[in-house]
């Protein structure tokens, strides 16, 4: 059996027009964004320089949430967001990049 053939179809050769009115309209410009709340310019929010002391002191998540009254799942996603924001795949690497890049002081673990 032959395959069957689909009827071609003609395309109309339609043109768009503008309605006067759409003429008329201004061309709209382009808005600065807004900038993000919380966020620093060095790059990590108030929260997460909380976090990045705590961990420093050798607290567990669990400790660093009995402090600051919020959930271990909490603490858990702020370290995530630090790690990656940092590039980083575990806290011995955490502290090296934070400390090279200014976010503890040289003598952090002696505190």
């Amino acid at each position: 059996m032959a395959p069957r053939k689909r009827p071609q179809v003609k395309k109309s050769k339609k043109t768009t027009k503008t309605s006067p009115a759409a003429r008329k309209r201004k061309p709209v410009k382009a808005v600065k964004a807004a900038p993000v709340r919380g966020k620093r310019s060095d790059g990590l929010t108030p929260r997460q320089k909380e976090i990045l002391k705590l961990v420093s002191q050798g607290n567990t998540n669990r400790d660093i949430a009995r402090r600051l009254d919020i959930s271990v799942r909490t603490v858990e996603v702020h370290r995530f967001n630090l790690m990656r924001r940092l590039k980083v795949r575990n806290v011995a690497q955490l502290l090296r990049q934070a400390l090279q890049l200014g976010f503890l002081p040289k003598n952090f673990a002696f505190k």
